[in-house]
């Protein structure tokens, strides 16, 4: 990301480089995070296959929903932390299928990441 910093837009200047900054430490940190919730679900879906237990789970996916729209505490509304939550759902569903599929057995998790569209995940 020190590469992105440095290159100017046009609309620069200090106050809004400092608040890029921020914003660029704010990324790392959702990435890892992300990435740390990412190895929950490929987990998940290990066991999900040990178990013989479906992938989908659309009541877990609504408490989910549900408890994010409800503890938000702004400024992104409760529509806009839905959308942002449906998608990391969407992906981590992709994740714990690559994982509890049989044939993949041993493959990471993330091989297959380009092979379908969010769309083609729902149930």
């Amino acid at each position: 990301m020190a590469e992105e910093r440095d290159v100017k837009d046009g609309d620069s200047s200090p106050e809004i480089d400092g608040w890029r900054r921020r914003i660029d430490a704010i990324d790392e940190q959702l990435m890892g995070l992300l990435n740390s919730r990412s190895a929950c679900a490929v987990e998940i879906g290990r066991i999900k296959r040990r178990l013989g237990l479906p992938v989908y789970s659309p009541e877990r996916e609504a408490l989910i929903l549900d408890r994010v729209m409800r503890e938000n505490p702004g400024p992104l509304d409760a529509t806009a932390v839905r959308r942002v939550f449906e998608r990391i759902i969407d992906e981590s569903r992709r994740l714990e299928r690559l994982a509890a599929d049989p044939t993949r057995a041993g493959e990471p998790a993330g091989a297959a990441a380009d092979e379908a569209s969010p769309v083609q995940e729902r149930e």
